[in-house]
């Protein structure tokens, strides 16, 4: 069954969801964005007493959006409280307690941050919403003189943060604050299956431009990134899956390897993969397969086989956060055709409105082995060249 609301669904799913016929839930969100009368709709009253009846069966959300519809309707299953494990960085931070004994962490309340006493915190670390997605609202302090300017950012960000999200997405009443974890990122889109089993759908590794750098700009994947981490990000995600007991749940998970190999969670997200649809389809993309599908179907991929299609390449997400300084106010278009000359070879353009969304959108590219000087460009740019500014 599918659970469907704003801000984004992909041609891609939309596309799983008709051919499938999976049952979609229809819901006033799902029906403002899809107009398409001969998908397999189910009315919310079955669903929910389907839900109920059938405690595990495959549920995938498209977007948290969908959290206060889980929470109003399935408040007597399991699923809102197993969300919250995961949605809840503290709650998450405390379930891994006894894994990451040494690991700092700190809840604290947003009218509480400016009354914070930092002596005790070990530089450098990170803070940001408890709740949250999609980067927002998440710092990095690596000195004691940083932290007045990090907290006055944190002020300007939340009347922005809450224009584009619900409280169930980003809720900028509660901060975490936490240790600073050195490593190379990964971020995956997982699943627990029917026996509780975790299962693998895809790895990208997360890069940044400097230390200071926390925005979600390029993420990679490729048979190498894969087969190199596969094995011990298995033996994480099992003992995160005897912690949890969840079935048929599936989730994206972003972790940090450090200098001894040891992985640690940075957040789970639930009943999803990458927001606005971006893994799953990326994954389409560079290995032929349809995580949506092997979710709701419980298949395993055969990564050899899998491998054969995207050997010596690499594929990418870039997403265009508009990193520019440049208010968008003040922008009046965004070249994406100069921006898609930049890549060897596009696979797939979405647009998306800067006025609404902090960002210009996103690509898909294939890049062969050897050529990641576009990655490294893209990955630095300010966007500045392909941004044109309004005439005063």
């Amino acid at each position: 069954m599918i659970l469907i609301d704003q801000p984004y669904i992909s041609s891609f799913l939309l596309k799983t969801i008709k051919d499938n016929k999976l049952k979609i839930v229809s819901t006033e969100a799902a029906r403002a964005m899809i107009s398409d009368d001969s998908l397999n709709w189910i009315p919310e009253n079955e669903a929910v007493e389907f839900i109920k009846n059938n405690i595990n069966c495959p549920l995938y959300t498209n977007s948290e959006n969908t959290i206060s519809w889980i929470e109003k309707n399935l408040a007597t299953t399991k699923l809102p409280s197993q969300i919250q494990i995961f949605k809840n960085k503290i709650k998450f931070r405390e379930l891994l307690k006894d894994l990451f004994p040494d690991y700092f962490f700190k809840g604290v309340k947003f009218e509480e941050l400016t009354h914070l006493s930092i002596e005790n915190i070990k530089f450098p670390f990170i803070i940001k919403p408890a709740v949250g997605f999609f980067s927002l609202g998440v710092h990095k302090v690596d000195n004691p003189e940083e932290w007045p300017k990090v907290l006055n950012k944190i002020t300007n960000d939340i009347t922005e943060i809450r224009s584009f999200y619900p409280n169930e997405v980003v809720d900028t009443s509660n901060f975490i604050i936490e240790e600073c974890i050195e490593g190379e990122e990964y971020a995956m889109d997982c699943y627990f299956n029917s026996e509780g089993k975790p299962v693998i759908l895809s790895m990208y590794h997360h890069r940044f431009s400097t230390g200071k750098d926390v925005n979600d700009r390029v993420y990679t994947t490729s048979e190498e990134i894969i087969e190199k981490n596969l094995p011990e990000m298995q033996k994480f995600l099992d003992s995160l899956g005897a912690l949890t007991n969840l079935k048929n749940f599936p989730f994206h998970v972003e972790v940090r390897i450090d200098k001894n190999g040891t992985i640690i969670p940075i957040e789970v997200n639930p009943m999803r993969f990458g927001g606005w649809c971006t893994t799953a389809d990326l994954s389409y993309f560079a290995y032929g397969f349809n995580s949506y599908q092997y979710f709701l179907d419980g298949i395993k991929p055969n990564w050899n086989e899998l491998f054969k299609k995207g050997k010596n390449k690499k594929y990418s997400l870039i997403l265009l956060d508009n990193n520019s300084g440049i208010p968008e106010n003040k922008i009046a278009s965004f070249d994406y055709d100069l921006l898609l000359s930049d890549f060897e070879k596009p696979m797939e353009l979405r647009k998306v409105d800067f006025n609404d969304y902090p960002f210009f959108g996103m690509v898909f590219v294939e890049t062969s082995l050897g050529n990641e000087k576009e990655l490294d460009q893209i990955l630095t740019s300010n966007l500045k060249k392909y941004i044109k500014v309004k005439m005063e």
